[in-house]
């Protein structure tokens, strides 16, 4: 990159890089190769740079693997700080009191940015598009077979995210969240970081704050990233459960926040305990309950088709309602016990 395009993104000659790049990580063995060498790929000046990675004290091979790179490639600017809480909001606020950029760019360990995440996130950032300038997902199998390109598939369905435009959008514009996203250092100070009492939804609440004090979360699909979806009905089963429990915690704070997306998934589940206890004792319930989940199959099984046929992969037609149904339940189950054990300690 030309020098005086450098020079454009410096506010001073002589400290450290200008942008700070912030990534939470633990046991991420299997992609931490490849986010690193994305890094290393950026169209924007490596001198110019900092990577800071928070590592919850992973029990794998990847600090080995970190180090490995970092020999390999003395070019990155990189250095790991301890996450001794080992959850995500921690880790996001250890990174930023290590960095030392004017622009924190936020990412994952389990993602790869497009070679020019970086430039497009900060130049978009300056311009002034948004307080929080976020990407599109472009989401990838998180490991080898068919059940693992199902449920990448399920997680960019709309009958899987609902109205989350990040997934799939192809228009830029205002939105209530985005994903990993990119601020000036100094506004997250002004507005607070992170909230660690949050397990998850740390940064939907966070995009919550920007917008109720009349700032903007803004969502450009040329900031693009491949984000690693899980690869077992299990794993995808736990972390929609932690999304929905927490997203609840969330909403207590910010009901105004509440979206359709969110509010199904927890109605839909609801209905269906509601009328397998009430077939115990009434036969209409038992007629209701099938109709209800006939309908919720053939749903899902329609809106299998289209991957089916695009991937030349009939098990698609099994897979994705798997998946789908997996997050519903997983994600509604988790909300409904959050609130029942809200109502409990209030």
């Amino acid at each position: 990159m030309a020098r005086v395009k450098a020079d454009f993104y410096r506010t001073d000659r002589v400290r450290m890089p200008t942008v700070s790049v912030i990534i939470p990580c633990y046991n991420e063995e299997a992609t931490i190769w490849l986010l690193l060498e994305a890094l290393l790929q950026q169209t924007f000046p490596q001198a110019e740079m900092e990577v800071i990675l928070a590592d919850g004290l992973s029990t794998d091979e990847t600090r080995a693997i970190v180090t490995a790179f970092v020999t390999e490639h003395p070019e990155i600017h990189l250095r790991v700080v301890d996450n001794p809480r080992r959850n995500i909001p921690a880790a996001l606020n250890c990174a930023l009191a290590a960095a030392q950029g004017e622009v924190i760019v936020r990412l994952d360990a389990h993602s790869r940015p497009a070679p020019d995440y970086v430039e497009r996130s900060v130049t978009a950032v300056r311009a002034g598009t948004g307080q929080n300038v976020g990407g599109v997902w472009e989401i990838a199998p998180g490991g080898p077979g068919w059940m693992a390109q199902a449920i990448a598939a399920a997680a960019a369905h709309k009958l899987g995210v609902g109205d989350a435009r990040y997934r799939y959008t192809t228009q830029a514009g205002a939105v209530d969240t985005v994903p990993f996203g990119a601020f000036y250092r100094a506004y997250a100070d002004e507005i607070g970081r992170f909230d660690e009492t949050l397990l998850t939804n740390e940064d939907y609440e966070f995009n919550t704050r920007i917008r109720l004090r009349g700032g903007v979360v803004w969502l450009d699909p040329q900031i693009r990233s491949v984000y690693f979806a899980r690869a077992t009905l299990g794993r995808l089963a736990r972390q929609y459960w932690r999304y929905g429990f927490w997203k609840y915690r969330m909403l207590r704070r910010y009901p105004k926040t509440l979206r359709w997306r969110q509010a199904l998934p927890p109605l839909f589940v609801l209905s269906v305990l509601v009328l397998v206890l009430l077939s115990l004792f009434w036969a209409m319930a038992r007629w209701m309950l099938l109709l209800e989940v006939g309908i919720y199959l053939l749903a899902l099984l329609a809106g299998a088709v289209p991957t089916a046929v695009q991937k030349r992969d009939p098990k698609m037609l099994l897979g994705v309602p798997l998946a789908i149904a997996t997050m519903h339940f997983a994600w509604g189950g988790g909300f409904l016990v959050s609130l029942v054990r809200g109502q409990r300690e209030a």
